[in-house]
Formats: structure tokens, sequence, C-alpha cells
């Protein structure tokens, strides 16, 4: 056969996503703080982008005649105030009685502004008026934070850093102490090494090991440990507990994890009462003392979907109004400006692409929040009985079944759910709580039982158990057959090893020495 090059026309269909459609998928699994980054990503790109405030309307008018009638009214105030913060002061000096009750309201919510024993006299209300706009930022056009006259948290670094001078007076240890303060971790532990530390500084290893240990006696009691158990012996040395039976003690952590307080009384050579003294004094350590000093401040979740009942019966299903950004597209911006550049073409094109980018990402914004709402609603409407009666009634559903009922495909409901919170009566859940295998009935014709109610029981069946009668994962499969619940013993393992809880014999130790310390 001959070798040779030609040209062949070939025509066939392929399904292809645009970079537009594959951004439209991406929006739907974003999170509100991702899509707030997103959207500003975009508005900093495209001149004809707005992000509509809570008091901006469609028309871009910030307030409506009506809110500025009901302002004016309220501030004692006509239509001819000028807007200017230059032409405000001559207009509050021509109007001091104005003046002084602005300045009497603010006082009220901002007491350390101006002196309790100010004049009330007219003539001072120009300089008083003054005092607050140089501290409120009102004549660059600012508004009144009290966020930025409250001091700083204190960070455990700091913390650290300011009792560092009244222990160690050498300018080398002090140097030394710096730079192990900067290995601690948000729990309070040491995490870097000190032959490191000494070799970038210079200096023995001993000498860093010297000054990590002096640290060691600072306040929170238990700091720079490098292990739970330096940490426990730390606070007890501290105290003076940390005789040799509780260095025993500390030294075996991993027997009083397994409660094997049997091997712990032989180890420790102590009797009965002496160990629950002991493990009493252990109960009164902190493991982590460095969880007071916050380094980030936590951010709450914000629900996506909230759920409430409605007048007439059933559920409301409504949308975060605070978790979707709007989005408007300056249209009057782009009359303008189109008109200017009518006869340059790349300018032109620029403007045609930032329409086409604006009115897509609004549309798909709009089609982001329907999508949401109608998984949202349908969710609502197949665990109705969980929302009225608890997690007990939680029924099994999968993805599968809610896309059919929503005729959607089963990708776009598993992003739609990811990293989304809704709001109830009962919570705030994740989307993807509602969602869980189904665990089968022992009666026939019965209903089945989703994974998480049946773990719900188990949780509660080892809740009520007592001392003297804690249940085998045997005698919890009877116990669940009884309410119609058909598992397995290595799954009933499974879901109680999910969910933290000891085994019976871990447990039955625990609760005896818990009955008799509560006892004593």
């Amino acid at each position: 056969m001959a070798l040779s090059a030609s040209l062949l026309m070939r025509q066939s269909q392929s399904l292809v996503m645009t970079p537009q459609l594959l951004q439209s998928i991406q929006l739907l699994q974003m999170t509100h703080l991702e899509l707030n980054q997103f959207i500003a990503t975009e508005i900093e790109k495209n001149p004809l982008l707005d992000l509509a405030s809570s008091e901006t309307d469609e028309t871009g008018d910030a307030r409506s005649a009506e809110q500025r009638a009901t302002r004016n009214e309220q501030d004692g105030a006509d239509d001819e105030r000028p807007a200017s913060s230059d032409a405000a002061d001559d207009w509050y000096e021509s109007r001091p009685e104005v003046a002084a009750a602005r300045l009497q309201e603010i006082d009220q919510g901002f007491e350390n502004v101006f002196p309790d024993d100010r004049p009330a006299e007219k003539a001072d209300v120009p300089e008083l008026l003054g005092q607050w706009k140089s501290m409120t930022g009102a004549q660059s056009g600012g508004d009144y934070d009290l966020e930025d006259f409250a001091s700083a948290p204190v960070t455990l670094a700091e913390h650290l850093g300011q009792q560092v001078p009244f222990l160690l007076k050498s300018a080398t240890e002090r140097l030394i102490a710096e730079h192990l303060i900067d290995a601690v971790d948000q729990a309070g532990y040491f995490a870097g090494s000190t032959a490191d530390i000494a070799e970038r500084l210079g200096v023995d290893r001993q000498q860093a090991e010297a000054v990590l240990t002096a640290l060691q006696t600072l306040d929170p009691p238990g700091v720079m440990a490098r292990s739970l158990r330096e940490c426990l012996a730390i606070q007890l040395k501290q105290r003076d507990r940390l005789d040799p039976a509780m260095k025993l003690l500390v030294d075996n952590l991993d027997l009083l994890a397994r409660r094997d307080f049997t091997s712990l009384r032989r180890l420790c050579g102590v009797s009965e009462e002496d160990l629950l003294d002991m493990l009493a004094e252990i109960r009164t350590l902190n493991p982590k003392p460095g969880d007071s000093f916050e380094r980030h401040a936590a951010e709450p979740v914000a629900p996506d979907v909230v759920v409430r009942p409605g007048s007439t019966g059933g559920w409301m299903v409504e949308l975060n109004p605070d978790t979707l950004p709007r989005v408007l597209v300056n249209r009057q911006y782009f009359q303008s400006v189109s008109k200017s550049c009518a006869k340059h073409g790349q300018e032109q094109d620029f403007l045609a692409e930032c329409l086409q980018n604006a009115n897509w990402l609004t549309r798909s914004l709009d089609q982001r929040a329907k999508t949401i709402l109608k998984v949202a609603t349908e969710i609502v409407r197949q665990q109705d009985a969980f929302l009225v009666h608890g997690v007990d009634h939680l029924r099994p559903l999968t993805l599968k079944a809610v896309a059919e009922a929503i005729k959607m495909h089963e990708s776009t409901v598993s992003r739609v759910t990811s990293n989304k919170y809704m709001l109830t009566p009962r919570g705030m859940f994740e989307l993807k709580y509602f969602f869980s295998v189904s665990i089968g009935s022992t009666e026939d014709g019965g209903d089945a039982h989703s994974a998480e109610a049946v773990r719900h029981r188990i949780r509660a069946l080892i809740d009520q158990e007592s001392a003297d009668a804690i249940l085998s994962d045997d005698d919890i499969v009877i116990s669940l057959k009884k309410g119609g619940v058909d598992l397995a013993r290595r799954t009933v393992a499974k879901y109680r090893e999910a969910m933290n809880i000891p085994s019976s014999v871990q447990r039955r130790r625990e609760k005896r020495a818990m009955a008799r310390l509560a006892a004593i």
C-alpha cells in the first residue's frame, strides 16, 4: 500500500462545552463566599457590571423618595440640605437647633465621643460637630464603626511575648525565645525543632533547650509543650502534684485512653480510691492550653435556604437574600459610552463582549438561584416527617431520586447540594445531610430506615445505658430488631466506631469509674 499525503473533508457531530457553559456549572457548586469573590473579580474586569447594595434598586437610585422624605422628616431637615461635606458645615452652622438635635442623638449612642460636662449651648455646636466629624470620619464620607475603636484580641504569641522580658534577661535568650514562640501552634504546643532554630541562630542546642524549658513556665499552664504527655506533666508540676505515681500515669496515657484501669492501678502501685483521685486530677487539666487564644475569628455559616412553617400549613422554602448577590447591568452607561466610540471598531467590540458577558452572568446567577430553590423544595417535600417529628423519621434519600423528581441530571443535584446549608426549625443542616442510604426493615413491606436515623438510635441506646447494664453490639442489634431495624452486628460496630463511641468493655470501665468518682 502506497503512503501519500491527502486532504479529506469529514462531517461529524460532537458535544462541546463552551467556556460560559463550564463557568455556569462551576457557579452551581460555589459557596456564597466563593461566589462573592468570583463576582468581585468579574466586576473589576467588566465596566458594565454593578453590585447592587441593600439600599439600591434596579434603576440605580440610592433610596426611594419615600425613604428620603422619612429620613429628612426625622432629622428635621428640608429638601435644600446640601450633599457635600463643606456645604454641610455651613448649613449646620446656620441651623444650630438641627445640629444640636443631631448631636444629642449621636451622644446617646456614643457617650465617649463628647465629655459628659459639655455645655448644651448653641454656640458650642460647630466645635462639637468638628470633633464628631474628626472621630467618625464624616469629612471623608466614612461611616462610624465601633470596631475601629475596639482593641484587637491578643493572640497566644503576643501573650507569651509580653511575659518574656520578665523571664529572660539576656538579649540572646530573648531572640531564641522569639523564634521558639513563632513555632507554637494554635493548641499551644511547640511544633518546631530546637535543633533547626539553634542552627539558624548559630547557638548551641542546649541553650535553645534551656530557653524552651524556661518558656514552659509561662502562662497559660502547659504551653510550649511538645506532646500531650509533656503538657499534662508541666501542669501537674506547677501544682506540685507530679509524684512518682502520677508520673507513671502520665507516661501511660495509652492505657488511660483504653480505660484499662486495672493495669494502671498495678503499674502505679496505688489503690482504687487513689487511682480515682488521680483520674479526677487529670480531668481538671487543659490538654490544649492555647485554645482560649484565637488566631482567626470563626466565620459563622450562613444558610443558603431558609425553611419555616407556612401560615396555612406545610413549609415555606425561601432563599436567603444575604447569600444572593444582586448583579446589575448598567445599560445606561453602555448606551452613553457606545455613542462616543461608535466609530472605533475595537472599542465597540469590547463593549459588545462586556455586555454579552454581563448578560450571561446575570442569567447564570438567576438560574443558579432557581436550581437551588428547586432542589431544596424537593428535599423538604421528601423529608417532611423529619421536619415535623425529628431525626428518627429521616427518610432514606438519594441524589437520583431528587434528580428524577425535578427532572434534572444527578450531577447537577450533587453540585447544588455541595457546601450549601439549610436553616430549618430543627436546626441548620448541610443539604448533603438529608441524603443517606437505606436500611431494610424486619417487617415485610415495612418502610426502610435512613442510616442517619439508625445511627441516632444507636447513640440514644448507648446514652441511656447504666454502669451495671452496658449494651454490647449484639444487644444493640437485638434492640434495633425490636424497633423494626434489620442490621448486622458488624454494621453496628462500624457505626459505633464512626461516632467515636468506645466498645462495651471500655464504656463499662469508664462508667464504673465515673460512678465511684461521683460517690466520693
